[in-house]
């Protein structure tokens, strides 16, 4: 992965460059079925290979022994440079669920409406999503904080809260399933390359 003052565009894999998608509405899209919010049925691994498809463009060419590089390349990519969470750490946003919200507060953030853009890497939307200052995104995420530590609410939060629980409320938790659905993509990559370095 490059450092923090460039954007990655390709992904160096064993000496070769493979093409990426890197614009954020492509990433949210991964991210969206990564967390199984695009179908909920589907086994982890299945997750995991969706996402590799809609990252890598020439993935279906990618030599299997490449797909534990691959999978690392895209974690990295998705956490744009940031420390991994910790398991068990509490989801207090969803992409899908606070969109509108979001949208709002990175409108401020970058001073446009980044959807009317044509293209914005990830990296740069991630860095446009963590100026958000004041906004009913800040105000729906320490809300969700104060509920979920089981700290009192000052009485404009407890009406705010009333009054927009749709919104507060989050309709999934998915944190503890993707830790163990990376765990197990890894573990069945791991084995698909051992089986393809042994038939060769």
């Amino acid at each position: 992965m490059t450092g923090a003052w460039t954007l990655p565009r390709c992904a160096v894999l064993d000496g070769q460059e493979y093409e990426i998608h890197t614009d954020y509405r492509d990433i949210l899209e991964v991210l969206r079925w990564l967390s199984g919010g695009a179908d909920p049925q589907l086994k982890p691994e299945e997750r995991w290979y969706i996402a590799m498809r809609l990252f890598y463009p020439g993935f279906a060419a990618m030599p299997a022994a490449l797909w534990g590089a691959a999978t690392t390349f895209l974690q990295e990519f998705l956490l744009a440079g940031r420390p991994e969470p910790q398991p068990g750490t509490p989801q207090l946003m969803d992409w899908q669920q606070d969109a509108p919200l979001i949208a709002a507060g990175i409108r401020q953030a970058a001073g446009c409406d980044v959807r009317s853009l044509p293209y914005l890497h990830w990296w740069s939307f991630l860095a446009c999503f963590d100026a958000i200052g004041q906004g009913s995104f800040a105000t729906v995420v320490a809300i969700r904080d104060k509920l979920r530590r089981g700290k009192r609410l000052e009485a404009w939060e407890l009406e705010f809260y009333r009054t927009h629980r749709a919104a507060v409320e989050l309709r999934r938790t998915d944190t503890a399933e993707a830790d163990a659905e990376k765990q197990r993509l890894l573990a069945l990559l791991k084995g698909e390359t051992e089986g393809v370095c042994q038939k060769t």
